[in-house]
């Protein structure tokens, strides 16, 4: 609809154009005198010929009144013309003055069409200025519309489109559903919702994989481990190399056996280090974007930021804000204070929620891998943000810290200051 009207207001302000040079085209700037008033003026000269110091004008019309030898006798104003030559170039008027039936002098009577031809063509200008005003607003308007409806849900689609990118699947794209695109927006938030319980189900397979490895674990340990003691009870007690030896081979295949099954338990932890950081100087302005957009609930409100150049991955920063802002919308709900103070060496970033924060002892648990605190329930969830924050803040040369503060959990996220590194 606002397409139509736009569209409508440049058609009428371009036939307005078109009307204004066409009347001008073929407007008749020759303007033809009134011969009434013309009489009049004769009239009036040959009656005040020895007397032009009483002489007026009533006739309303520009003249210059010489006698035979060319001398100027009398004029309305001045910038008329005051010769025959003159006149003649102007296209005035020229008429002689009889006086008892002989030629006296001549009146030059001023063609106005100049003027008239200049007014017109100030009318013209102004309409076509006018016109030309209106262009130009109607396109800043319709180039504001474009970036408000095209533009900016393009440049919302590459951030998601990053984030997805980067495995943060928690935010959701928010656009109003009516824009022109609102179908197409829809289908990749319903993309990410796909891959969110894709990832969810993922997760969970590979928490139900480790507690498989985990019972698995005990139950071959715990028989390897009474073979190994038995053999090293049945080697104490005999005397025989040969078997005594025979006992020695089963102990050290039995802690081989051992280690094995502990390098399966802890196989699942390196997959971390496929997750790529490459940090680099940015300014600690941008933190305000990547923090207005982690809080997408707008439950914060973001403080000034101390001018300094920080050492980060912006992608990987986001998802580590991604991840904080998240947990406080699942677990605690409330309002989020979020702070910032430069330090000599680094820039805290404190985020904290007034959920309550955990236990003490849970603490030290939520930055290990599948470990949540007792607060989630039946929250979904699988235990990774935190643990995947701190290794991204550790590949930045930075630090993640997780305490309770005075309402809820406090988590500070420090930044290395460039030149630190």
């Amino acid at each position: 609809m606002k397409k139509r009207i736009f569209i409508i207001i440049l058609l009428v302000t371009l036939l307005i154009e078109i009307a204004a040079l066409t009347l001008f085209y073929f407007q008749d700037t020759e303007e033809g005198q009134d011969t009434v008033l013309v009489n009049e003026v004769v009239q009036s000269v040959q009656a005040d010929w020895n007397k032009f110091n009483e002489h007026q004008n009533f006739a309303g019309l520009d003249y210059v009144v010489l006698d035979m030898n060319g001398i100027l006798l009398f004029k309305t104003k001045s910038g008329l013309s005051e010769s025959i030559h003159e006149a003649v170039a102007h296209r005035d008027t020229i008429l002689d003055i009889k006086v008892k039936g002989q030629i006296v002098g001549k009146v030059l009577i001023q063609n106005s069409s100049a003027q008239v031809f200049r007014r017109q063509e100030k009318r013209i200008i102004m309409i076509l200025a006018a016109a030309a005003l209106a262009q130009f607003l109607v396109c800043i308007g319709y180039a504001a519309y474009l970036n408000k409806i095209v533009i900016k849900p393009f440049q919302k689609l590459k951030g998601f489109a990053e984030r997805i990118a980067g495995g943060n699947l928690d935010v959701p794209l928010e656009m109003d559903k009516r824009n022109i695109f609102g179908a197409f927006t829809e289908s990749f938030d319903i993309m990410r919702s796909e891959l969110k319980a894709a990832r969810r189900a993922e997760a969970e397979a590979q928490a139900d994989k480790k507690e498989l490895v985990a019972k698995l674990s005990h139950d071959i340990k715990t028989p390897v481990a009474s073979i190994k003691a038995a053999s090293e009870v049945g080697a104490a007690l005999t005397d025989n190399k040969k078997i005594k030896d025979n006992y020695s081979q089963i102990i050290r295949k039995a802690d081989q056996i051992n280690t094995l099954i502990t390098n399966l338990f802890t196989a699942t932890l390196e997959e971390l280090k496929q997750l790529s950081v490459t940090p680099e100087d940015i300014e600690s302005t941008e933190l305000k974007g990547l923090l207005e957009s982690s809080d997408y609930l707008c439950r914060s409100v973001i403080p000034d930021i101390p001018m300094c150049m920080v050492y980060a991955d912006r992608l990987r920063l986001q998802q580590v804000f991604d991840n904080i802002f998240a947990n406080s919308y699942k677990y605690a709900g409330t309002k989020i204070e979020v702070e910032l103070h430069k330090e000599k060496d680094c820039l805290t970033v404190v985020i904290e929620d007034a959920g309550g924060g955990v236990s003490t002892e849970e603490l030290p648990l939520l930055k290990e891998k599948f470990k949540r605190g007792s607060n989630a329930k039946d929250i979904e969830g699988a235990g990774l943000g935190l643990y995947i924050s701190d290794y991204f803040m550790k590949e930045m040369k930075g630090e993640l810290a997780v305490e309770n503060g005075i309402n809820g959990l406090r988590t500070m996220v420090l930044l290395s200051l460039s030149g630190r590194n």
